[in-house]
Parts: structure tokens; C-alpha cells; sequence
């Protein structure tokens, strides 16, 4: 992740990529944007555009759906998307690690990785660090385009059942349906490393909002095995937690030096909201969406 303000992935560079996408699916799906008046046609970027065909395996009528629910989320999900400013994030990213890596793992998936800074559990809001997590993708992938796949590395040394406590269902629950169903990466797998013996009661609390490939997904490495090497490139965690990159508290500080240097990029990012009185048909509720809203826009990938 490079540090200072981001500049947008270059379009001709995407188009080079081997993942299929020509100028002209992102054309196709412009128009059709134009024919949405509830959606914010004119802040939606072709870079955009590219992470959800890309995400929904270049299907164009999947990627509509997705497109559609993605900013419905993004206006209804207050907790996240709300307000997105660096300055409410501040106190989070001191306390919990939300940061990318810059190694990748053998297939070329980009690797999340999150860790405890301060281990007070007082200190620890899980909306908030949901809203960091997400702000710091947008970034990231703003700035490198897209990824064969994505996955999150969640390390719980230092986390007690204290945390587990501080874990509100509601954001658990939006933010695992968001993650499955709207968010623009094809999703390859959740590792959940030094997992203390209170985890199986995490898994619990999230298994009624995961769907079979998710489940299917979460692989939990206990404190001293040696398993997440089979996906994971161990070289390329922080130094405290036995790779070869930065420590932990340096990679604290280039993701706050990067969100700070990047306050513009999410005064833009606020207007990519919904209207929904301008919504053909019936205006879109949270209860519209966990209310038995039909099937997955989105399928999940297994490796």
C-alpha cells in the first residue's frame, strides 16, 4: 500500500489483465446505469464498474443485481457507510490492525490481515472496526484494481472473551451478508489464526448468517500450528507475528497516514448513495433485505 493520496488504477492497464473485461462491457453496463434515476449514476467510476463484473464472473444480468444492492447497502447499512470520515476511524485503527499486505498468495490473492494493537476490550467497537476494514479496501483496491481473489487473515492473539462481548449481532450480521452477497471481490477464503478455545462460540454467533460456502471457507489455525501455510505465505505477515513485513505497529501507522492523506477520496465515496424516491417501484428497507430478500446474487468461490 502506497502511501499519500491514491491515484485510480489506470483503465488500460485493467484491460490488460487476463480477466476477460473489454471496454465494452463497461459500456454496456453504463447504459444501463443511465436507466436506474435511483442510483448515483455520475459518481460510479468504469473502475467501478469493472470490480463488480469482475466480482460476478462477468455475467452481465448478475452484476446489475449486485450493483443495485451493493450502493442499497451502502446507503442502508448506516454503521459502515455512513458519514465515511477518517477522523471517526482514528481511534479504531489505534486500537485494531486493518491492513493489506503486499504479498499475495500463490494463486495471486490479495491478503487482508487483522490484529489487536491494544488489548482492552473496552477499547474495541466492532461497527467501528468493520468500518475502518471496509474503508481501507475501498482504498487498496481503488488503487490496484482488481484481484484474482481476496481473502482475510483475522489473528486473535491477544483477544479474550472480553472481545467476544463487545461483538454486536446486527453489524455481525450485516456485515457477513454484505461480505457474501455485495461486496466487489471475488472472495476466496476467511483464516482465523491463533484461535483461542472461545472461538468455536464466535463461529456459533455467525454460522445463522453464513451460507454453505462461507462456512465452507472458515479455516481456524490454533495458537502453534502450522496450517495456514497452505494458503497463506507466512513471509508475509507482520514481523510479530512471525513474517518478514513490517511490524504491526508500523503497518498501524502507513494505514493511518494513508486514510489521513486520503480524506477527499471519501468526501467522494459519500455520494455513492441511493435515492430510493427515485427508485422504480417500492422504496428498498433494511427489512426488505434480511426479511427474506430471495437468493444470492453472488456465488462464492471454494479452492
Amino acid at each position: 500500500m502506497v502511501l499519500g493520496e491514491v491515484q485510480q488504477f489506470p483503465l488500460e492497464e485493467e484491460y490488460k489483465k487476463k480477466n476477460g473485461i473489454s471496454s465494452s462491457d463497461v459500456q454496456e453496463l453504463r447504459q444501463w446505469l443511465k436507466t436506474q434515476p435511483h442510483l448515483p449514476e455520475k459518481y460510479i467510476t468504469d473502475l467501478d464498474l469493472i470490480f463488480a463484473y469482475h466480482s460476478c464472473e462477468r455475467s452481465s444480468g448478475v452484476t446489475k443485481q449486485v450493483l443495485d444492492q451493493h450502493y442499497t447497502l451502502r446507503t442502508l447499512f448506516t454503521n459502515f457507510f455512513k458519514n465515511r470520515r477518517v477522523e471517526d476511524v482514528e481511534q479504531i485503527c489505534n486500537t485494531a490492525l486493518v491492513c493489506p499486505l503486499p504479498t499475495r498468495t500463490k494463486e495471486g490473492y490479495a491478503i487482508f490481515y487483522s490484529h489487536m494493537i491494544n488489548y482492552d476490550p473496552k477499547l474495541f467497537v466492532f461497527s467501528a472496526a468493520v468500518k475502518a476494514t471496509l474503508m481501507v479496501v475501498d482504498l487498496w483496491q481503488y488503487e490496484e484494481g482488481t484481484w484474482p481473489g481476496f481473502c482475510m487473515v483475522v489473528d486473535f492473539k491477544g483477544m479474550s472473551l472480553g472481545h467476544l462481548a463487545r461483538i454486536d449481532l446486527q453489524s455481525l450480521q450485516q456485515f457477513l451478508y454484505y461480505l457474501q452477497e455485495t461486496m466487489l471481490v471475488r472472495f476466496k477464503g476467511m483464516h482465523f489464526v491463533n484461535a483461542p478455545s472461545w472461538v468455536d462460540k464466535l463461529v456459533m454467533m455467525m454460522k445463522p448468517f453464513m451460507k454453505k460456502e462461507l462456512m465452507e471457507m472458515l479455516r481456524v489455525h490454533t495458537t502453534g500450528s502450522d496450517t495456514l501455510q497452505q494458503w497463506i505465505p507466512i513471509e508475509g505477515l507482520p514481523k510479530d507475528s512471525g513474517g518478514s513485513y513490517k511490524t504491526i505497529l508500523e503497518c498501524k501507522d502507513d494505514v493511518l497516514k494513508k486514510l489521513l492523506a486520503n480524506k477527499a477520496f471519501f468526501e467522494n465515496e459519500n455520494n455513492k448513495r441511493v435515492t430510493e424516491a427515485l427508485r422504480k417501484g417500492k422504496a428498498k428497507t433494511i427489512s426488505d433485505i434480511f426479511g427474506g430478500l430471495e437468493g444470492s446474487f453472488k456465488k462464492l468461490e471454494i479452492d
